[in-house]
């Protein structure tokens, strides 16, 4: 759970580093706004170095959570409900996600 937690935060940081400068370009928000997605942008990689596994591993396995999280976005800020053949996507992201984590390793 740890991890798939860190990997949530990690997802947030992103997604909220991005949705800024989209507000900025795309509805007229402040420049203001790329001061926070800057530092929203630092935090998710920052984050990335927290997990022990090998980098390229990390990023992989992160990506099936970043998925996951960005549908909640969908719906939550976008207001957009997921649909079933969302639903059956996030599920084979997370499951892959979890084999490149969590499957046993030698050597």
């Amino acid at each position: 759970m740890k991890t798939f937690g860190l990997f949530l935060l990690t997802a947030l940081a992103e997604i909220i580093g991005c949705y800024l400068p989209w507000l900025w370009l795309r509805r007229d928000g402040s420049a203001w706004l790329l001061l926070p997605a800057a530092a929203s942008l630092a935090l998710f990689a920052w984050l990335l170095t927290l997990h022990p596994e090998a980098s390229g591993r990390v990023y992989a396995a992160y990506g099936g959570v970043y998925v996951g999280t960005a549908l909640v976005w969908l719906w939550l800020v976008d207001g957009i409900r997921p649909g079933r053949w969302d639903l059956i996507g996030v599920g084979l992201c997370l499951a892959g996600m979890a084999v490149i984590m969590f499957a046993p390793r030698t050597g």
